[in-house]
């Protein structure tokens, strides 16, 4: 994802190969390790991210997250088509490092990876709930249950 900095994921797996790796057997456990900690911090800022967006269309949120733009708000022939959604408009962002993990643009990139059940949640508490169980299935879908 490119919410998590590419020379802070370096520095974490050095460090923990640095510091747990000895053997050839631990050196593959600690591989293990630091990608299932890349994947949970990664899922655990959008998900933070996406709570935030929900306080901030709920107006749960301080004002200064400011308001977004929802796709079907917009006059124009484009929103026809998404009338009936919650999608919102992205920013673009003149900077590609920082500019994209801004909140104003990572708050909708993230609301609209998200499917309608989650986004259409009646209360915070589904939502997070429906949040939590849609990215532990996308996060885990790949692993095979023998």
């Amino acid at each position: 994802m490119d919410h998590v900095r590419t020379d802070t994921v370096r520095f974490i797996y050095v460090a923990l190969v640095a510091i747990l790796c000895t053997t050839l057997f631990a050196f593959v456990f600690c591989i293990i390790v630091v990608i299932s900690f890349i994947v949970i911090l990664q899922v655990r800022i959008q998900f933070k991210v996406a709570v935030l967006t929900y306080k901030v269309l709920h107006g749960c949120a301080p004002s200064y997250l400011g308001p977004f733009v929802r796709v079907s708000d917009l006059p124009s022939r484009r929103a026809l088509r998404f009338a009936n959604t919650s999608r919102l408009i992205q920013p673009h962002s003149n900077r590609s490092s920082v500019g994209d993990r801004a909140f104003p643009v990572a708050g909708p990139q993230v609301w609209n990876s998200l499917p309608p059940e989650v986004t259409s949640a009646p209360s915070l508490d589904t939502f997070r709930r429906r949040l939590k169980t849609h990215l532990f299935t996308v996060s885990y879908s790949n692993i095979q249950l023998s």
